[in-house]
């Protein structure tokens, strides 16, 4: 989850079908959301080379990450500006879990203040994982980012301790305190599988300093999930 030396991937292959696959829902006049983290940097490289080969035209994007956009304009993607003057059309991005809902967790590339900001201002949000990440409950194969203020922030560790969780403050490459975009703190939560996903979400929206947290529920459309076999497209029921 945090920043740390390169090793390959072995979902690296899977991840790109599958985000390969997401871009065919892009057309050409689009404002698209892009998403941050090792899936969504393909959909990003692909749109890129489509703007470049003709293929997409007039394209307009929209990071939700500093790291997102640095690749986009590389890619010389054209981009909004970060007020986000327009409504976003289609946006691809990845997930760290997936439950039979489409509900998720998201957060492990410290980008999941900005992603869900992205993700409640599209029409249609995308999410691309490889099998792995299909899990029977949140909670079940990745612990819950939670992004807090630093000021304060250990009431808000004992607060999330009187929850049941475990936590541990995320750090950067180099053994400092990761922050996030916004400079704020991440405290990686374990609760164990979650039996309630939306009482918890009410519980840590009703507490001041926390920032956001990474259950992202109700908010996608669809879930493309690429496996050895094959592709396949999981719709919000």
């Amino acid at each position: 989850m945090n920043p740390r030396p390169q090793t390959p991937d072995p979902h690296a292959g899977l991840k790109k079908t599958a985000a390969e696959y997401a871009v065919r829902y892009i057309e050409s006049g689009m404002t698209v959301g892009l998403g941050t983290g090792s899936t969504a940097i393909y959909a990003i490289r692909h749109i890129g080379a489509l703007l470049q080969n003709g293929e997409l035209k007039n394209i307009v994007g929209f990071a939700t990450s500093r790291v997102s956009w640095d690749a986009a304009v590389e890619l010389k993607i054209p981009m909004l500006t970060e007020d986000l003057p327009q409504a976003i059309d289609v946006t691809i991005d990845g997930a760290d879990e997936v439950d039979p809902q489409l509900n998720l967790i998201k957060g492990g590339g410290g980008a999941l203040l900005r992603e869900k900001l992205v993700a409640q201002a599209t029409s249609r949000e995308i999410i691309v994982v490889d099998e792995s990440k299909l899990s029977p409950r949140l909670g079940t194969l990745h612990v819950l980012p939670i992004e807090v203020l630093p000021f304060g922030w250990r009431s808000q560790a004992r607060f999330l301790e009187s929850l049941g969780a475990k936590f541990v403050v995320r750090e950067a490459a180099d053994g400092n305190e990761y922050r996030t975009d916004q400079g704020n703190l991440i405290l990686d939560c374990d609760f164990g599988p979650i039996a309630d996903p939306r009482e918890l979400a009410t519980q840590l929206e009703a507490r001041a300093g926390i920032v956001e947290h990474g259950l992202f529920l109700n908010l996608t459309h669809s879930v493309i999930v690429s496996s050895p076999s094959g592709v396949r497209e999981l719709p919000r029921k």
